[in-house]
């Protein structure tokens, strides 16, 4: 994988070609990138609903009514998912990290297991007493956000981030908070139409000296 390549190649597609699907192996590879990616004390927040039938993409499209630019990002898209995070992570969740890192071998010692719950519950201690649980569990599934777009590139499609949705939609539509989630954003995955006139504009960052500062 040429890293450089799939940075520079990766934008924000404004339009997919139905006709060009993403195959089961893509599709995998993306989904496998989400359920592995990093959080902090590996504590996981989060939950996809994953749409790549034209009804699932329906269902999500609900949402887009007051956006109407993005539903045709979502009609035309090969998947489109959306990503939900925990309102809180309470000790049943916590429990069950645990028991799927010990059945996975992560614990060669029963003290080690003890340690992990006491550091995991440490650092939710502090975001409960600052009053910001649930936007540090949001902040853990932004970084899967990034790290899927990531992985979209590397594999040559292309991807959108779309926080122009309702998500209200979408948590009633999903029931998101009956499972102890809250939508925060969807994604769709495709590939980009020959008209998208975002992927012939030139990237535009703030320069290095601007965003860089040696320690």
């Amino acid at each position: 994988m040429d890293v450089a390549l799939a940075i520079n190649r990766r934008y924000a597609a404004k339009s997919f070609d139905p006709k060009k699907k993403m195959s089961g192996e893509t599709m995998e590879v993306i989904l496998s990138a989400l359920q592995n990616c990093p959080s902090s004390v590996n504590i996981q927040p989060w939950h996809f609903i994953v749409a790549d039938t034209q009804s699932g993409k329906r269902r999500v499209a609900k949402a887009t009514e007051n956006f109407p630019f993005n539903t045709p990002r979502v009609m035309d898209a090969s998947l489109v998912v959306v990503f939900a995070s925990r309102i809180i992570a309470d000790e049943r969740f916590l429990d069950a990290i645990l028991a799927k890192e010990a059945q996975d071998g992560r614990y060669a010692k029963p003290e080690f297991k003890q340690n992990v719950k006491l550091i995991r519950q440490r650092f939710l201690g502090i975001h409960r007493a600052a009053g910001d649980e649930a936007e540090w569990l949001a902040r853990q599934v932004y970084l899967n956000i990034g790290f899927v777009l990531m992985a979209a590139a590397a594999l040559g499609a292309d991807a959108v981030p779309l926080e122009g949705v309702d998500l209200s939609v979408l948590d009633k539509e999903f029931g998101l908070a009956d499972k102890g989630y809250r939508a925060l954003a969807a994604v769709a995955f495709g590939y980009r139409k020959n008209d998208d006139f975002n992927a012939k504009l030139p990237k535009s960052r703030l320069a290095r000296e601007v965003v860089f500062s040696k320690a």
